[in-house]
């Protein structure tokens, strides 16, 4: 009778573990616009206020996965192409989505990532040091966002099949330095001992794929900053990790428009806090000499420490490195390898006051443990020194340890730092005691949200900030120990960097000690990253054991305190004897080859009248072969929409438009495009077409478009 009831033991555990093998998630994939204003307002990244927006290189979209299992359990990731992400744009995501379906999508099983581009508008994030930029908040740049958000996840819920899900990884080893080796330096040498490399060279890659084999989508980590685009650029552009998701998609989707098509790929954020893409290393501005490694300044007269990509300019590096991230991504996709990823969907989520926590940490000299807790949040000197990607102003340099009467002074007027906090920040010398400062409304956020999601045994853990690379390294490893040691279970963890807020960057303690850039941007003091490890602790525990936390205090809301310096649009003008939509450039008459740029320039409103998103501002077509015995110019204004095929748009990468104002009085402006003939243009007759919106002084605002003569490509 025994054997009888051990058999029937065993087939009950061969049954279990086949029924989740081989039960399959529900997935779901979507896709939105979410490109914000693209001129006169603020990027977010470099902190350079002549940097304001000119026009479009590569559009903004926000890509959303979800996760299914049959229990019903979900979870949300979203990447977008943004700086980062704010809390009242989750806020506002989650409200709208509410009202569609009820509470299925909340603030503990929805994680909102942005993929870090320094080349998109600012302005949304409703914190006075990370709005300045931008003059403030921009109610615009924020609906393009939640809007998009929201569409996106739409999508990918109205379009949940069954499918099953794969890990799979490789390793990239010309697409990321480390800016900051002396901090790194730093960390324990029996630390950085269990690593080959400075900075993180794995990509990770999920793999979506439906109950017939069809893959529909991707998403894939690798920890680089999207800065191959730089301080100088005025193009919106979602960078390296953009134009990486823009190849992938359109390889995968078999289509020549970005944003078209069922495939979505993601490359997404994670612990990229000191991993640069200018791989070819800081060098001194006029000299081309190395900088000072420690404090990243050069000699004087040799210019500013820069550092810079692979390629001739800063188009060509986006372009390689994005390159290089692709190819990794689709041989991966084109292998069908990997593990399969496979068991119940879990999560958590807690805000937590990071000025209030107190959390117990191994003094590394002494071996005893001590109780250690966050500061009010402060930014240091070295803040102000900017990095290699994106020097700063002034005379501050990276590695500063003291501070000036002169800059102290200055400092005060906006607020003025405790004693407490000068020594909870040691070695911090305070150059914004952003948690003091009284004004209306936050500088800094002191509460943050912390959210880890379980796909079966791939967690994504989601962190309001930038990691540097150990200390993401120290996340993933904590996380991973957890569930062995309270659950018996090995897990795969991803860090999900700028996720549901923006909190400038988390460098190790011995990282902090050095106060290069992100260190001295380590907003809560030393032992901001140890907070974090004992809550993400906390919240692998709570999952195992399948406890709930308390939510934890709520962000406070202060859409009601907001400041807008930057105006909008009044009305438009055009010159006398012209109108909108007219082209004052025409492509020229003679043929153009591969290699040439078509330009154009056509009477323009401004484009911020509307935003296109879902369309374009232009259009490039070619008129289709069978209708090419009608293609004189003198036959072009009958033809008609049918005989035409659009190639390509304003998010093709070979594309750009550039907005000119040509007069403030009276709101004249141009929109010049241009278009670089690929090698698999095909020769044939072409032309571009202009679409925009124009305001009318008394009120309204109007649509228009424009047409260039035809042009021939040989």
């Amino acid at each position: 009778m025994r054997s009888y009831s051990s058999l029937f033991s065993v087939l009950t555990v061969v049954v279990l573990v086949w029924l989740e093998v081989a039960t399959p998630y529900r997935l779901g994939v979507g896709r939105a616009d979410c490109t914000g204003p693209p001129v006169e307002i603020g990027f977010m990244g470099y902190g350079e206020f002549s940097q304001r927006g000119q026009g479009i290189h590569l559009r903004q979209y926000a890509r959303a996965f979800i996760f299914e299992d049959d229990e019903q359990a979900r979870v949300v990731f979203v990447s977008a192409d943004a700086g980062m992400m704010g809390h009242a744009v989750k806020r506002d995501v989650l409200n709208l989505l509410r009202a569609r379906y009820g509470d299925t999508y909340r603030f503990e099983n929805v994680v909102l990532s942005g993929s870090h581009s320094h080349s998109v508008p600012s302005g949304f994030l409703m914190s006075y040091l990370y709005d300045i930029a931008s003059l403030g908040f921009v109610p615009q740049n924020f609906d393009a966002l939640v809007e998009g958000i929201t569409l996106a996840i739409v999508r990918a819920h109205e379009s949940m099949r069954e499918g099953r899900v794969f890990l799979s990884e490789t390793t990239i080893n010309e697409a990321n330095i480390n800016r900051s080796p002396s901090a790194y330096e730093n960390n324990p040498q029996w630390e950085r001992d269990q690593y080959r490399d400075y900075t993180d060279k794995k990509l990770v890659q999920l793999r979506l794929v439906d109950g017939a084999g069809h893959l529909f989508g991707s998403i894939n980590w690798f920890a680089v900053h999207p800065t191959s685009m730089n301080k100088t650029n005025r193009y919106v552009s979602s960078d390296n990790v953009g134009y990486a998701s823009v190849l992938l998609e359109l390889d995968r989707n078999g289509v020549r428009i970005p944003g078209q098509g069922d495939f979505v790929g993601a490359f997404a954020s994670t612990n990229l806090g000191d991993a640069s893409p200018n791989i070819m290393g800081p060098k001194c501005e006029k000299t081309g000499l190395p900088c000072d490694m420690l404090t990243s300044s050069c000699p004087a007269g040799a210019g500013a420490c820069i550092a810079s990509g692979p390629g001739k300019d800063m188009f060509e590096s986006t372009k390689i490195i994005g390159t290089r991230l692709y190819d990794a991504a689709i041989k991966l996709l084109r292998a069908n390898g990997g593990r399969e990823v496979k068991g119940p969907i879990k999560f958590a989520h807690q805000f937590i006051d990071m000025t209030e926590m107190k959390v117990p940490y191994v003094n590394p000299n002494t071996g005893k443990t001590e109780t250690v807790h966050g500061c009010y949040p402060a930014m240091g000197y070295s803040f102000g020194a900017g990095t290699t990607d994106g020097p700063g102003a002034f005379d501050f340099r990276q590695a500063t340890l003291t501070d000036s009467s002169f800059w102290n002074t200055a400092r005060d007027i906006l607020a003025e730092p405790t004693a407490e906090d000068k020594k909870c920040q040691a070695p911090k010398p305070i150059l914004i005691a952003s948690g003091r400062a009284k004004f209306s409304y936050e500088v800094q956020p002191k509460i943050v949200p912390t959210q880890l999601l379980l796909v079966g045994d791939f967690a994504i853990a989601a962190v309001p900030a930038e990691f540097t690379t150990m200390s993401g390294r120290r996340l993933r490893a904590a996380v991973a120990q957890t569930s062995l040691d309270t659950a018996n279970k090995e897990i795969t963890v991803v860090v999900a960097g700028l996720s549901n807020m923006y909190t400038s960057y988390v460098a190790t303690p011995e990282e902090y000690a050095i106060q290069r850039y992100e260190g001295a941007s380590t907003l809560y003091g030393p032992h901001t990253l140890t907070i974090y490890l004992e809550q993400f602790r906390k919240l692998m525990r709570s999952i195992a054991l399948g406890e709930t936390l308390a939510p934890g205090p709520m962000p406070p809301f202060e859409d009601d305190k907001q400041i807008t310096l930057s105006t909008g649009v009044v009305f438009d003008g055009h010159p006398f004897g012209w109108y909108f939509g007219d082209c004052k450039l025409q492509p020229k008459e003679t043929p153009y080859h591969r290699g040439d740029i078509v330009r154009a320039m056509f009477i323009a409103g401004n484009p911020r009248n509307n935003l296109m998103h879902e369309a374009s501002y232009f259009t490039v077509e070619r008129l289709k072969p069978e209708y090419e015995e009608s293609n004189s110019v003198d036959h072009q204004h009958q033809q008609s929409r049918d005989e035409w095929e659009v190639i390509a748009t304003d998010a093709n990468w070979e594309t750009k438009f550039k907005w000119h104002r040509r007069s403030t009085l009276f709101a004249y402006s141009d929109i010049e495009l241009e278009w670089e003939i690929s090698d698999l243009v095909e020769p044939g007759t072409y032309r571009i077409q202009h679409f925009g919106y124009w305001r009318y002084i008394l009120g309204g605002i109007y649509p228009y478009n424009g047409t260039t003569r035809n042009f021939i490509v040989e």
